[in-house]
């Protein structure tokens, strides 16, 4: 039986955290087979196994939503961390600009864009769902996704101009595209066929 957990969340999002009613709360222990023990005081959340749990990552996934909902994260795209296949991936800006707060403000206005354009167009190209609060950025998604996202805004924290970004989500999406495919058809690496079994030889094509 996994054993008890506990992180604390920031005060303003323990009322996200808890829902209407205990809205929230509930479908979050239902989701996980865990007990919620919320203290609204220091905003410390303790994560209990219930007794007829069957998934061993119940209090890991736990964790991983109430931690999501703390970093700003709507609750139900949080709880979509339930799935084996959805991560979570916090970028602590401080690490990569310091702790100015000026420099802070400024990257993320970087990361955001004009009227939220830059923010926009990295969940989109990426496919993930992104939440920036506080001092940190977070991401939802698959990993792979979750990678080109987190170096794309890596790459803005690095001084890169916003079109350069651009460039490099559009070449990976269309990458993810392509490996999607080859999966798809059982291809492998670059692995070429022709329909009659003629194997492709480059010395043929000269």
């Amino acid at each position: 039986m996994p054993e008890t957990d506990y992180l604390k969340i920031p005060q303003n999002r323990i009322g996200a955290l808890i829902g209407n009613k205990g809205d929230v709360k509930k479908s979050i222990e239902k989701a996980t087979e865990t007990i919620l023990d919320i203290d609204s005081e220091d905003g410390t959340v303790y994560i209990t196994p219930q007794e007829n749990m069957s998934d061993p990552l119940g209090v890991w996934n736990a964790n991983h939503i109430v931690k999501a909902v703390a970093r700003g994260f709507n609750p139900e795209v949080a709880l979509k961390l339930v799935d084996d296949d959805i991560y979570l991936e916090v970028i602590k800006l401080p690490l990569y600009i310091g702790k100015s707060k000026n420099a802070l403000s400024r990257y993320k206005g970087r990361i955001i864009g004009q009227n939220g354009k830059t923010r926009e167009i990295i969940m989109d190209m990426a496919e993930v769902q992104m939440v920036i609060y506080g001092k940190t950025v977070s991401l939802i998604g698959e990993m792979d996704n979750i990678m080109i996202a987190k170096e794309a805004i890596e790459m803005i924290l690095k001084g890169s101009r916003h079109k350069s970004v651009y460039s490099f989500l559009e070449r990976k999406k269309d990458e993810l595209k392509l490996k999607e495919f080859k999966d798809l058809v059982g291809i492998k690496d670059d692995e070429i066929e022709f329909k009659d079994g003629i194997e492709f030889d480059e010395e043929m094509m000269k």
